[in-house]
């Protein structure tokens, strides 16, 4: 049957009511409702049964119901016309008669002709396939009645016959997938809980019609479809009609969607032909259908492919497995969670052993360690407990060894588990593949601040920030990192430490993986996968070439100058330093990367980090990004060089030591074309420097979490590029001085967790562009009168006691929101 036979059906349907309404409305029109409304009601059981017989129709017969089709769907266009025209108007009514007049002739004509055509054919084809299939059946009777012989001969005398081989194999595939996916072995392996969140979608909300299984490749999401189909409360819900299929990467569209509407219809046992006849547009129409029914759509890569498999059906529900996720048309979606480490040893132990614990003679702790590298992942638990089975006992230690430093166990690893994985990166666009394997730049297991990616994105592979944000966002629905924000994110005045970025350590080893091919040398990104007391020897080894490197990240302890040893870095942009130590000394090969734009300095230690070679930031004369991150700042003087490209500097958890004091340093003069200044968890900043207001090509200026800071200089309004102002959370900070009136450019104001703050400065009603204000958890109890003049105020995120004063202004443009109270600092919590 195809979709034509459903529209016809529920045209005339729908015809019938318009008719049936005029013909009870005095007028012009009322005859010719009657006598049109009698001919369709002939049609309407004829084309029922078209509808709901599952037989494909030949191309001649699809013309001639499509062309009723047409005439009927004119008809339901006239009817409503009829309905809404003025009964007083009889030159319009007249012209609707005969309107109405042509589609009844039509019609007549149809069932007159065609449709007398149609049914004395349908006889003779009916003689004539009776007739055949009794002819077939026979034939079969015969060769069915040869073969008997041969069956008794394989399953007779105890001698094993090949039937007998046969039922016995698919009787052992069958025990042996109970084993490994039935519902005994993997309830204990927290599938359980998927399965009741994703039922609880599937069955109890009725108005998702629509419900998405996403997780990384390996996760189980299959297994887990599987779980929900075999469920005996899932398949009673849905009469088992339950339909799976696996759409792959290079479906054929028109063959799924051929089986959906069959199966759709009811007539999913009939198979094979027809595939051409559905039609090419998206299949995007409803209609009534009493049992429910479960559609599964397994292995989804594309969006296009998706929107052309979703039926809007009464009483059908769509599940979509796949690696990303479809927010346009999922309703909701289960994120499949990990192993946790109890179940990922049974798992492992399954697969390397035979046994879901683990044995007397095996080596606990070697297990566990193996299964702890293995970090929940399904996938990468079966894959390596399967390469590991049966190996002797020192295959094992090196196999746990390797693992530990982020090297595959042996080429069949590598194939199998990373090059499987590496499936997930193959249809990315050329930039956001390449964003994707520069999160291997990062330590494992610690969250990434959003600004250190936009920043190393911005500079390295020519997006804008708006750009780069969009990159993470698409990385995370493909589930390749997931984005961690609070209740604030999303704004477009976003910080960073509102949002941050993790990423499950295999795929970080994936990223690894893919960025270390090839020689040394040669390598667009040059890693250091864990942390070592010393740079690698393959480095040191072939320190005698230059490095094409373009991101160098380094991941060390304490490093002092004679730790290192010189290498050339001609190409290099991005440095990024991870360590952790109280001392560390900055390479001395800094000198030798002419190109670097963005320099990240991240210490994980728990207390500071004291900064040698200091002054080798005067070499750094195309350096525009700088991230500092748990150090001490080293002191600059009058000498130091200016970096005249640096746009961007981050001071996060340092200690300033006065090194920003104006009587040291002139920052206007060391930083001339700086537009970005972060300062956020620096204890011992009370004072801001009044240099800093001397940078005319500040736009950005943020002092966050700095909970000495006393007060802001007093001319601070000579800050005439300056469109953002954080100052949250500076408890200390009592008044904001007047002359933040004149900061002309001003867009966002966030003067939020400053809780002695006594209230906003008297004119600040001369911002005339200032667009939002967040002081959520002050304590002002009243407004300015000059706020009522803040033309371009369109956001305000206050306390309940001051959302009054608010939305008293005249301003009726203006969303005042009241702010939740749900703050922390968990992107701190990385040690």
């Amino acid at each position: 049957m195809v979709v034509t036979d459903l529209f016809v059906g529920e045209i005339a349907t729908e015809l019938i009511k318009h008719l049936l309404e005029i013909s009870r409305k005095s007028g012009l029109c009322k005859s010719n409702a009657k006598s049109l409304m009698a001919g369709i009601n002939e049609l309407l059981p004829i084309i029922q049964e078209i509808k709901f017989s599952g037989v494909e129709l030949p191309s001649n017969r699809q013309f001639h119901l499509d062309h009723l089709s047409r005439t009927l769907s004119e008809g339901l266009e006239l009817s409503k016309k009829v309905l809404k025209s003025n009964r007083w108007n009889v030159y319009k009514s007249l012209q609707l008669v005969r309107k109405m007049e042509k589609i009844e002739t039509k019609i007549n004509m149809f069932i007159n002709g065609p449709l007398q055509l149609h049914l004395l054919a349908d006889v003779h084809h009916m003689r004539f396939e009776t007739a055949e299939r009794f002819d077939k059946l026979e034939w079969s009777a015969k060769k069915l009645e040869e073969s008997i012989g041969n069956f008794k001969t394989g399953l007779g005398g105890g001698g094993g016959g090949w039937v007998e081989e046969a039922v016995k194999k698919l009787e052992e595939e069958e025990m042996n997938w109970e084993s490994s996916f039935g519902n005994n072995f993997y309830s204990g392996l927290g599938i359980e809980e998927g399965k009741r969140k994703v039922k609880e979608m599937v069955i109890e909300w009725e108005n998702l019609n629509v419900v998405g299984i996403c997780g990384i490749g390996g996760s189980g999401k299959t297994t887990l479809a599987n779980e929900i189909c075999r469920d005996d409360q899932v398949k009673c819900h849905f009469g088992n009609r339950i339909l799976f299929l696996t759409v792959s990467q290079s479906p054929n569209v028109e063959n799924l969607r051929a089986k959906i509407c069959r199966f759709i219809t009811g007539n999913d046992g009939i198979d094979g032909m027809g595939y051409d006849l559905v039609p090419k547009w998206n299949l995007q129409f409803e209609w009534g259908i009493g049992t429910p029914m479960l559609i599964v759509l397994d292995d989804v890569w594309s969006l296009p492919v998706l929107e052309q498999l979703i039926f809007k059906v009464a009483g059908c529900k769509t599940l979509v497995v796949s690696r990303f996720k479809f927010p346009n048309v999922c309703n909701a979606t289960y994120d499949v969670e990990l192993l946790r480490r109890d179940e990922a040893i049974s798992l492992f132990c399954h697969s390397a052993f035979g046994k879901t614990s683990i044995p007397p003679a095996a080596d606990s702790n070697l297990v566990k360690q193996i299964v702890d590298e293995c970090k929940g992942l399904p996938l990468a638990l079966k894959v390596i407990g399967a390469l590991l089975r049966d190996q002797p006992e020192m295959y094992w230690v090196s196999a746990g060894q390797r693992l530990s430093r982020g090297e595959p166990i042996c080429e069949s690893h590598e194939s199998r588990l990373l090059d499987r994985m590496a499936i997930s990166t193959q249809f990315l666009s050329k930039n956001v593949r390449e964003c994707f394997l520069d999160l291997g730049s990062f330590p494992e297991d610690k969250k990434i601040p959003l600004d250190v990616l936009i920043n190393m994105w911005v500079e390295i592979h020519d997006v804008d920030p708006e750009e780069a944000f969009a990159i993470l966002v698409e990385l995370s629905n493909k589930n390749l990192l997931t984005l961690v924000k609070d209740t604030r994110a999303g704004d477009m005045y976003s910080s960073y430490y509102e949002i941050c970025i993790i990423q499950h350590d295999v795929l970080r080893d994936l990223a690894i993986h893919l960025s270390s091919c090839g020689d040394v040398n040669d390598r667009k990104r040059l890693l250091m996968p864990r942390r070592e007391a010393q740079l690698p020897k393959e480095w040191e080894r072939n320190a005698d070439r230059p490095f094409d490197a373009q991101i160098v990240s380094i991941h060390t302890g304490e490093m002092r100058e004679m730790d290192w040893f010189r290498m050339d870095f001609p190409k290099a942009e991005v440095l990024i330093l991870n360590f952790s130590a109280n001392d560390f000394f900055l390479p001395p090969f800094i000198d030798d990367m002419p190109k670097l734009r963005a320099l990240v300095m991240i210490n994980y230690s728990p207390s500071n980090a004291t900064i040698g070679n200091f002054s080798i930031f005067s070499s750094l004369a195309n350096l525009r990004s700088l991230w500092l991150e748990k150090v001490s700042i080293g002191r600059l003087s009058e000498s130091t060089v200016p970096l005249k490209n640096l746009r961007k500097i981050s001071l996060i958890l340092c200690k300033i030591n006065n090194s920003l004091d104006e009587s040291v340093i002139d920052l206007s003069h060391i930083f001339p074309s700086l537009s970005e200044l972060t300062i956020d968890h620096c204890e011992d900043l009370i004072h801001l420097p009044p240099s800093i207001c001397r940078i005319q090509t500040l736009k950005s200026l943020s002092i966050t979490n700095c909970h000495n800071l006393e007060k802001l200089p007093p001319n601070l309004g000579n800050l005439k590029s300056l469109q953002i102002l954080r100052l949250s959370a500076c408890p200390t900070l009592k008044m904001l001085p007047p002359c933040v009136c004149d900061l002309v450019w001003l867009k966002f104001l966030d003067i939020s967790h400053c809780v002695n703050l006594r209230g906003l400065p008297e004119w600040i009603g001369k911002l005339s562009r200032l667009e939002k204000i967040d002081m959520r958890e002050c304590s002002l109890m009243k407004l300015p009168y000059s706020a009522e003049s803040l033309e371009s105020l369109r956001k305000v995120i206050c306390e309940e006691d001051v959302f009054w004063l608010w939305k008293e202004m005249k301003n009726v443009n203006l969303d005042v929101q009241v702010a939740e109270k749900c703050y922390g600092v968990d992107w701190l919590d990385d040690d």
